[in-house]
């Protein structure tokens, strides 16, 4: 359904002289940030180990297909590494990308002004700071995680209108 929505183009390959026409992925509309940013279009979610946006997009709208809303909202553009892991992905991909998961990755500091939840990272010397948190590899992939299970969809009742809004910019 996504890509019925792109415009087609004639294209001819270097060196023939024969055109074939084919869809024109080059065009592609940004959703705009007053729009990300209306609480009143989108509510936000927490995705669950082993959601996917088709899964979303069924059980949300009631059909698989619209997955590309919810990508496209959240910009996300490669889901092997802007959409999160299941359980069993993360935990081979911590394993292989680290001799030691628990090991140190880095020390943090709670910001002393303003917002004191805020964590500063202050990199792999504890040494000059008192009260600095060791946080492991684990933690810090985890944390990664944790980030990118916080996205944005479109309200239901709103889809429609996001659909049809899409399809407008793509034949302009």
């Amino acid at each position: 359904m996504y890509f019925e929505l792109f415009p087609t183009v004639d294209y001819v390959n270097f060196g023939q002289t024969n055109s074939k026409t084919v869809t024109n992925i080059t065009k592609r509309p940004a959703v705009r940030q007053s729009i990300k940013d209306n609480l009143t279009v989108f509510t936000k979610h927490i995705i669950r180990s082993g959601e996917t946006p088709e899964s979303i997009a069924f059980d949300l709208y009631g059909d698989a297909e619209l997955h590309w809303i919810i990508l496209l909202t959240n910009d996300i553009y490669d889901r092997y590494h802007q959409w999160p892991m299941n359980v069993n992905q993360f935990q081979a991909y911590v394993n292989e990308k680290y001799s030691d998961p628990f090991a140190t990755h880095h020390f943090e500091i709670s910001q002393t002004s303003g917002d004191t939840t805020i964590k500063i990272d202050i990199g792999q010397d504890d040494t000059d700071h008192s009260g600095a948190t060791a946080v492991t590899n684990y933690q810090y992939e985890q944390d990664r995680q944790d980030i990118l299970r916080q996205i944005k969809l479109v309200d239901p009742d709103n889809v429609n209108q996001f659909v049809s809004d899409f399809s407008k910019l793509m034949e302009e």
